[in-house]
Parts: structure tokens; C-alpha cells; sequence
């Protein structure tokens, strides 16, 4: 049920012809109040107005050709929220018209204006029109956002100036520890354009999975993509649950969910892990380890039966079973490898437009590195002195390649060690050290710590009555107090920072009703960081526009932390 209602959340404008339109005196005089206009995330500027808007049946948008996707869709929403039959006209009169004003302060920039007889948004793109009806559609009762209609369906009348603080507003999906379906991730994309957001950081690869079809290397996902069972409980875990637990993502449903993306303005960054946390690939591939003839461990001898009879069979590595870091990790003196990841990032470069690909970079121990032959020889030929300067060679050397094809990397700060990539951006995880080690060297930098940004974290100290988390607390609260710039970070540094991001990982997260449930309304608190200005920044306000913001969660059957509602939270 709540696959077909989730949304067309897209976009979404309305129209009403220019017509002789009769006007009730009533409406163009109607006093409105400020509760009225309970916007997330909090919009730069707002002056309410008196007067109602109409939607009904002489209703039209209109605006320019290459305005199409977004007037349709909005089109669309409004015939579902008013029972009326709406369209949209390119380059017609319509009393609701979407324009692009090109000297407006920023990309994503717009007004909206809304009277008794027309609405006006403008934007310096079509990106930026989009975010003024995310704004419009704020405006209508809550129950049109699943498609519920409303009789004599009015908007109330506002001048609205507005653009986000940050140009990187981004959330992440891990699908490698739990596997989601398509519609799940279509969903969570839905989501993300309802607040705003503009960058999805997709998680592919893993120790515990490998989730996007590799055509040059169908072992990735026909071996890479299973795992035969998972521990239960918090690591090291007290048991095997013995359940093959896996599944992937061909390339044509990548290309339908990156258009899927497209439509909202949202840019996807694929991951593709290394040279850690890569289990998946070796199992399918063991010769791009250091070791390949070495077996797979699984913590504390909790290995499923099926991987322990294929090791008994002379298969050394599996697919991890568990959580954690491990020492098995691509070699970096093999040539093998590197062809490897050059072959895989061809193919996935070619599959997303984003300018950027994450390539992670994180918690890659070095125990193997230090005692390969392979390694070593590698380390006498380049004059490297140690294996943080190894991981620096490797993540240099990925960097040249995606380079030439006109890309850029990001990598989590850990790619700092033994020497940053000369056009890397930082991804700071580990507090905000890197970042402001990375900004300092003049290198761009998206925040996203786990002291706020890490929605995997329980919401409530009664964890008891919570689903199982990978520990932490980070409630509502705290996220919408976090400040993105460091205070520590030297003002003409502070425009390295390009945003931040929440990041979901998924260890402990098994269904999507418990991903929604660890994502809002924490994301919505976030959203509201990264969109408005400072200066608006106000707790109690913003808890008030929360609760009324929550009836859309429950109109969209949506799971969700309820304790920032409940009294004394």
C-alpha cells in the first residue's frame, strides 16, 4: 500500500487559466496565520500576506518548454490534491507560471509568490523551481502529499526569497549489510526531495556484499553478492543465523533509479569500496588478495555451516558473516588489482553521471600489506616507506584514473594518511579533524561525523524499547544543534566546506520500516541545518514546525522515532 502511495514527490506546481476568473472576495481578503506556513526546512525569508489562492478547475501552469518535467509533475499533484484536472502548458497563460530568472544569487535560488489570483515561482534553474515547489506543496494540507484530495482546495497567500546555506546537502544509504529492494531506494530518494536534499551517497560495495553488476566481472555479484549467514546480536555476536542473506542491482535498474533521481534534482555518488572492506570482491576474485590460498575468519568462530563446508572444500575466502574491519584486503602490489578496480570503476563511471565517485579509502588494516611480498617489492620500487604511504600510492593512483575520465574522487579522511590525493575531497567521519586538516590544504570538504551525522546511532537512552542499534545516542535534538563550519576552521578556510551528510549504515538494520524509523525525523532535522540560514536557527520553533510536519509522516504510513513529540524530550 505505502509502495503505491509513496509519492510523486517530485515535484509539483499548479495552474489556474488566466481566464475571466471569478474570485471569492472572501479569499482575497482572508486573513491568514502564521500557522499556516509550517515550512521544513525553514525557508530565508517570509512575509505572509492576505488572500487565498483557489486551485479549481480553470486552474493551469504554464512556463517555458524545457520546464516540462517539473510543470507535468507538479501538474500531476496538484489534480491529486484538488480532484480537478490540471495541466500544464508550455509557453501558455496559465495563473500559475514557473520562470527562470538567471541574475538570481545562486543556483538553487527562487521566489515564490503567492496571491489571491496567481502564483509566480521563479528560480535561476530549473533545480531552483523545483525546491519552490517543494515549498508550494508545504503549503497545501497534509493529507495531499499521499495523493488525498481535498474539496475547495486554496493556498495561503506569502512573498517567500529563498536559497540553502550549503550546496551539499546529502544523505547515504548502505544496501552491502542489508540488501533493499529498488522500491525502498526510490523511496528513500522520495524522501530526500521533500527536504531538500540534493546528493545521494550510495553505498555499493563491502565485506558483507557486493550490490551493482559488474558486467566484466559477473562473479562479483553471482558469488560477491551472497553471503550464507549473518551473526545475530551485536558483534562479535552470539550465533549464525545459517541464512544465505544477499542480492544486487543489474545496471539497467541502476540507470532506472538514477533517472528516478534525475527527475528530483538529486545527484547519486556511487561507492565503491577500497582498498579495505573488500571481502565480498575477493571472495569472488581471491587472487586480489595478498593471500589468496589464506582463509577467510569470521570472529570468534561464528562462521555459518555452509561457509565452514566450503572451506572443509578447499574455498579459503567467503563473503564476511560479520561486522568490523578485516585484514583481508586488495593487494597493492599487484598490477591484477589494479586493472581490477580500473575495469570496475569504467563501468561504473559510465553508468552515473555525477562528477563525483566515492571510493571510500576507510579502515584498511595494514598487517597483510606489511608481510606480502608483493607489497613489499612495490614499496622498494616507488621509494615508499611505509604502508600508510602504500594506502597513499594506491588511492593516488585510483585518483590519476578517475581523473582522466573526467572525474574526481571522494574518499573518507582516512585517505589523509601518508599523503592526500592532489584533487581529493574529504569525507570527515572521525569527528571534524579531517576536515579541518583537509580545508586547511585548501582541499573541499563534506562534514558528516559520528558525533551527529550517524542516523545508525540510537535516538533514545531507553534502548531497551528501541530496535537493536550499533550504539551511540543521537537524538533529534542534537543533530538539529550541530554546527557544520568548525569554529576552529580560518574563515577564508571555511569555503572548502561544501556541506554535510547523514549517513545510514546498515549492521543492525534489517527491514525498511526500522530504516525509516532510524532515519526520521532525524533527517528532517538535518535538512533544516543545511538549508537555512544560521542566523534562523531556533530549536523550540522548529520542534513546533516538526509536529505538524509529522502529520505528513503518518499520511505517508511512514515508521518514525516518536520521542521528540512526547513530552519531557
Amino acid at each position: 500500500m505505502r509502495n503505491q502511495i509513496f509519492w510523486c514527490l517530485a515535484c509539483f506546481f499548479i495552474l489556474s487559466s488566466c481566464d475571466s476568473v471569478k474570485v471569492d472576495p472572501k479569499l482575497k481578503e482572508f486573513t491568514n496565520a502564521k500557522t499556516d506556513y509550517q515550512i521544513i526546512p525553514k525557508v530565508a525569508a517570509l512575509e505572509i500576506l492576505k488572500g487565498r489562492f483557489s486551485v479549481n478547475s480553470k486552474t493551469k501552469v504554464s512556463g517555458a518548454q524545457d520546464l516540462e518535467n517539473e510543470g507535468t509533475l507538479l501538474a500531476e499533484l496538484l489534480s491529486a490534491a484538488s480532484g480537478e484536472s490540471i495541466s500544464y502548458a508550455p509557453n501558455g497563460n496559465g495563473n500559475i507560471t514557473l520562470k527562470i530568472d538567471p541574475s538570481l544569487s545562486s543556483e538553487e535560488a527562487y521566489t515564490l509568490s503567492v496571491q489571491f489570483d496567481q502564483i509566480e515561482i521563479t528560480g535561476k534553474t530549473p533545480k531552483a523551481l523545483f525546491y519552490g515547489i517543494q515549498t508550494l506543496r508545504q503549503l497545501l494540507p497534509p493529507e495531499t502529499v499521499a495523493g488525498g484530495k481535498v474539496a475547495d482546495l486554496t493556498i495561503p497567500a506569502a512573498m517567500i526569497e529563498d536559497s540553502p546555506r550549503f550546496g551539499y546537502r546529502g544523505m547515504h544509504l548502505d544496501v552491502c549489510r542489508n540488501f533493499f529492494s529498488i522500491d525502498f531506494v526510490k523511496r528513500y530518494i522520495d524522501l530526500m526531495a521533500m527536504h531538500k536534499l540534493n546528493t545521494f551517497h550510495w553505498h555499493l560495495t563491502e565485506d558483507q556484499g557486493w550490490r551493482i553488476e559488474i558486467k566484466k566481472y559477473p562473479k562479483l555479484t553471482e558469488v560477491g553478492g551472497w553471503r550464507n549467514g549473518t551473526i545475530i546480536g551485536h558483534h562479535p555476536g552470539t550465533a549464525n543465523d545459517n541464512k544465505k542473506h544477499g542480492g544486487f542491482y543489474t545496471q539497467d535498474q541502476i540507470k532506472e533509479v538514477i533517472a528516478h533521481a534525475a527527475k528530483q534534482h538529486i545527484t547519486i555518488i556511487p561507492e565503491i569500496e577500497l582498498p579495505g572492506h573488500s571481502s565480498a570482491a575477493i571472495a569472488a576474485y581471491p587472487s586480489l588478495s595478498c593471500f589468496p590460498k589464506e582463509f577467510s575468519v569470521v570472529f570468534n568462530d561464528m562462521m555459518s555451516e555452509d561457509s565452514q563446508k566450503a572451506q572443509a572444500a578447499g574455498q579459503p575466502k567467503i563473503v564476511q558473516e560479520t561486522w568490523g574491519v578485516f585484514n583481508d584486503v586488495y593487494c597493492a602490489g599487484k598490477e591484477e588489482t589494479f586493472t581490477f578496480v580500473e575495469e570496475v570503476l569504467g563501468e561504473v563511471m559510465a553508468l552515473f553521471p555525477s562528477e563525483y565517485i566515492h571510493i571510500g579509502g576507510d579502515e584498511c588494516p595494514k598487517e597483510n600489506w606489511k608481510r606480502c611480498p608483493h607489497c613489499n617489492k612495490r614499496k622498494k620500487a616507488e621509494g615508499i616507506k611505509d604502508e600508510h604511504e602504500l594506502q597513499s600510492y594506491f588511492i593516488n593512483r585510483v585518483e590519476k584514473f578517475v581523473n582522466s575520465k573526467g572525474k574526481k574522487i571522494i574518499g573518507w579522511d582516512e585517505i589523509l594518511e601518508g599523503g592526500l590525493a592532489p584533487n581529493a575531497t574529504v569525507m570527515s567521519w572521525r569527528g571534524t579533524e579531517g576536515g579541518v586538516a583537509a580545508s586547511r590544504a585548501d582541499h573541499d570538504v563534506i562534514m558528516s561525523p559520528t558525533s551527529h551525522s550517524y542516523f545508525n546511532f540510537y535516538q533514545s537512552k531507553d534502548t531497551d524499547k528501541e530496535p537493536l542499534a550499533i550504539g551511540g545516542f543521537i537524538p533529534v535534538k542534537k543533530v538539529y544543534e550541530y554546527e557544520i563550519i568548525p569554529k576552529e576552521l580560518e574563515a577564508d578556510k571555511q569555503k572548502y566546506v561544501l556541506g554535510a551528510q547523514g549517513n545510514l549504515w546498515t549492521e543492525y538494520i534489517t527491514t525498511e520500516d526500522d530504516a525509516e524509523y532510524m532515519l526520521l525525523p532525524r533527517m528532517t532535522a538535518l535538512s533544516e541545518v543545511l538549508w537555512s540560514p544560521k542566523a534562523t536557527n531556533d530549536w523550540s520553533d522548529f520542534k513546533a514546525r516538526l509536529t505538524n510536519f509529522k502529520v505528513r509522516y503518518d499520511v505517508l504510513g511512514l515508521s518514525y522515532g516518536a520521542h521528540v513529540f512526547e513530552e519531557g524530550e
